[in-house]
């Protein structure tokens, strides 16, 4: 059984209260974790927003976004009646230095509790938050800062936005969240390559023939089509997703699970990744945009159609191969891939090994398969390891390939908590280990540039790929180029 830890009492600040992510995401989280008696005390929830709203309509918009987003049977009245006595509302104008009185009056006399700025709104407005927050007295020693992502939108202007949080809070306490790391199937890829002496000496080069990762989802862009037309699927995705999860695999052993630790063996990663530029932009990299098509018998319009015809080059999907300059991974490619509107919402890491070296058994109905390790991330996070059996019975000695299937919701009974449950209690008690480094984030986006800029120069062709499969032709024809093929085979 799970235990849940209660935190301290603390001020929870949303900035972008009415927005989706605070709606749909945070709200919810913080739903569950009161269920679990983790919110104690005279915790207060605070959602700041431009909007003049009552507290009592609100609250109204809370309890239809959780009676909306919560799974069916989860909504009950006694624990969002606990959950809505804590939550208040500001009206706050964040550009506007004169608007900040309401919320200093109400967080007045509370100067010793933990206090967390989230800012759930668009990056640009990172910096004149945390500099209205620090104006008007609201940084306390206790207080810490979260900025989602995408934290800018090149590498420039992720050094100007860390620049101008970082004059007002001290980096231990700014929490940059990539909600992947708050998975428990991200955690526990630390636990299978560091807790278990089975993996690491197969974990590298001569062992390993190559890793895919795969974050693929059936939405299409919906309500963030402006934005995303300026930001596209590798810097939306790649930049912070794909890339946390490469680190992650590929990294070494840190000395402990200390955040700074575990943190300086990602970066070392970030720093070995082989620069994509020249006629590698050709061979290495794809990016497509979706057409109309049809995704669970339901049809669905194309990117183009839904931006209301307007000419785009903005990718919705994207493929890369990834090289590793260090010892342990020189010559294992990394083949990553995401995009909206593909077959279904699905994300895995495949580590596929390398064939035997000889077969001693007959060349009967049979194919010998490399052995692979699959980490599926959602929707039904577990892990599997595909191995060659003998098919029972008498007779001809033939082979198949089976599962040793670990569903972790199926092992331990319980529900299994949403990213952001986890990763709200961690920023509450001071851990920053599940969030990214200054460093980190600004590496990712020096090589991410890199890829921009040659797109650019060598005017790479957005190609097209129907609503429901699995991306362009393209991205198979890349690992085609290498004897090998996406899995699932798609």
């Amino acid at each position: 059984m799970a235990l849940f830890v209660p935190v301290e009492a603390f001020d929870l600040v949303i900035f972008g209260g009415t927005g989706d992510l605070a709606l749909r995401k945070l709200l919810p989280a913080l739903y569950h974790r009161e269920g679990d008696g983790q919110v104690t005390g005279k915790s207060r929830i605070i959602a700041v927003s431009r909007g003049a709203l009552k507290r009592k309509a609100y609250l109204a918009m809370v309890e239809k976004a959780l009676r909306e987003n919560l799974p069916a049977g989860d909504f009950r009245a006694e624990q969002w009646a606990a959950l809505r006595r804590r939550i208040h509302y500001v009206q706050c104008d964040a550009l506007a230095p004169g608007k900040w009185g309401a919320l200093v009056d109400l967080l007045a006399g509370a100067e010793d509790r933990v206090r967390v700025a989230y800012l759930s709104t668009a990056p640009g407005l990172f910096g004149p938050i945390a500099q209205g927050l620090k104006r008007n007295g609201l940084v306390t020693p206790a207080s810490r800062i979260v900025l989602e992502k995408p934290l800018g939108r090149d590498y420039e202007s992720a050094c100007e936005i860390n620049d101008q949080v970082g004059r007002c809070f001290a980096e231990n306490r700014i929490y940059r969240i990539d909600h992947y790391l708050g998975k428990e199937t991200v955690q526990n890829l630390l636990a299978l390559r560091f807790a278990n002496s089975l993996f690491e000496p197969l974990w590298r080069r001569g062992v390993v023939d190559h890793v895919q990762i795969t974050v693929a989802e059936d939405l299409g862009v919906g309500g963030r089509i402006e934005f995303y037309d300026r930001i596209g699927a590798l810097r939306d995705m790649v930049q912070n997703h794909l890339m946390q999860l490469v680190c992650l695999v590929a990294m070494e052993a840190p000395s402990s699970l200390h955040h700074d630790a575990v943190r300086d063996e990602k970066i070392k990663v970030l720093r070995a990744l082989r620069p994509i530029g020249g006629d590698r932009i050709r061979t290495h990299t794809v990016r497509a945009q979706y057409t109309a098509g049809a995704i669970d018998g339901a049809t669905v319009s194309g990117y183009i159609d839904e931006l209301g015809g307007a000419k785009s080059r903005t990718e919705t999907f994207v493929a890369l191969k990834l090289e590793i300059d260090n010892w342990r991974w020189s010559g294992v490619p990394f083949y990553v891939r995401t995009g909206k509107r593909l077959p279904a919402k699905h994300s895995e890491i495949v580590v596929a090994f390398r064939d035997v070296p000889h077969s001693i058994f007959p060349a009967q109905s049979y194919e010998l398969q490399s052995n692979r390790l699959t980490i599926r991330l959602q929707p039904d996070e577990g892990v599997e390891l595909s191995v060659m059996a003998k098919r029972p019975g008498p007779g001809s000695f033939e082979l198949h390939p089976v599962s040793l299937d670990l569903s972790f919701e199926e092992t331990f009974g319980i529900r299994y908590p949403d990213a952001y449950e986890r990763l709200l209690m961690e920023v509450l008690r001071g851990n920053p280990a599940l969030f990214m480094r200054r460093d980190e984030v600004e590496a990712a986006w020096h090589w991410i540039d890199a890829i921009v800029a040659g797109w650019e120069e060598h005017n790479q062709k957005v190609e097209s790929y129907v609503a429901g499969s699995w991306g362009p032709s393209g991205a198979s024809t890349m690992l085609d180029r290498d004897g090998r093929n996406w899995q699932p085979e798609s």
